[in-house]
């Protein structure tokens, strides 16, 4: 019985041992997404995706995070919901976050479901706002490059206003303004959505929510869902449905067991199709 006791207290400490390292040590993925949709002026744009910040700090000033994005080097920064969530007593926890990811490129932010939990969702917005990142609420912007142009549009988590405008009336009006078929960015939190997206014909969808599996295992993967749902689809990685490709990050804070802290930076490749 001794003996058993043993083994199980070393057990529960390598346990403890491994989660404490993988609480400490980030996860960098390079996904490349290639079409012949991406304009060449967007060959190599690199674009690294946060996700389920859930009002972490990564030591002071949360250095240790804005250093391991400056390594991507990103053109663009996406933050895919979850910066705060109903936990997070003071919303200017992310400031110094946010003003540092600002200074090494632009930064565009759409909420998660976690920004609607809470009663002063429209105060977060402006502080995000007031940071210098471009909030994306149901709407689109034009990004240039040498005279040639992609769309990047953001739609708010649907745990928001019941009158907000939804992925298919934010394509629609991109289609009926934009002239041509653009290449289409969009951010938008959930993972779950991919054949919604697909039917409306959007090239790349940048999300989160999944935390890559609340509880991961190597060679597995997420073993347990957000939604308490075991091997959870679509949590982890590139996923295509048709002309859309779904781009989930694991995230990098929240609930995680044996589960990196995920910054993966998807590079577009303009390619010629055959």
């Amino acid at each position: 019985m001794k003996h058993l006791r043993n083994i199980l207290i070393r057990i529960f400490v390598l346990a403890l041992l491994v989660q404490v390292w993988c609480c400490a040590q980030f996860h960098k993925d390079t996904w490349e997404v290639a079409s012949g949709r991406i304009p060449e002026a967007f060959d190599g744009f690199r674009v690294t995706l946060l996700t389920d910040i859930h009002g972490t700090r990564f030591g002071k000033d949360s250095k240790q995070l804005l250093d391991a994005v400056r390594t991507c080097e990103p053109d663009l920064i996406a933050v895919s919901g979850d910066l705060l969530d109903r936990w997070s007593k003071d919303i200017r926890v992310v400031e110094p976050m946010l003003r540092g990811l600002c200074q090494i490129a632009p930064v565009y932010y759409v909420t998660g479901n976690h920004e609607w939990d809470r009663d002063d969702t429209e105060a977060i917005l402006d502080m995000v706002a007031a940071c210098g990142v471009t909030v994306l609420r149901g709407d689109w912007v034009s990004l240039e490059r040498d005279g040639r142009a992609i769309i990047l549009a953001g739609v708010d988590d649907a745990n928001g206003y019941a009158e907000q405008p939804t992925p298919e009336s934010v394509m629609a009006e991109i289609r009926d303004t934009v002239v041509g078929d653009p290449y289409v960015m969009a951010l938008y939190h959930r993972n779950t959505d991919l054949e919604r997206w697909a039917a409306l014909d959007a090239d790349l969808v940048l999300s989160g929510h999944g935390h890559g599996g609340v509880l991961r295992l190597p060679f597995v993967g997420g073993v347990l869902g957000v939604e308490r749902d075991f091997f959870p689809d679509n949590c982890f990685g590139l996923y295509t449905k048709g002309r859309t490709t779904l781009a989930v990050s694991g995230g990098v804070a929240g609930v995680r067991v044996w589960n990196r802290p995920h910054i993966p930076t998807i590079v577009l490749k303009s390619v010629n199709d055959p």
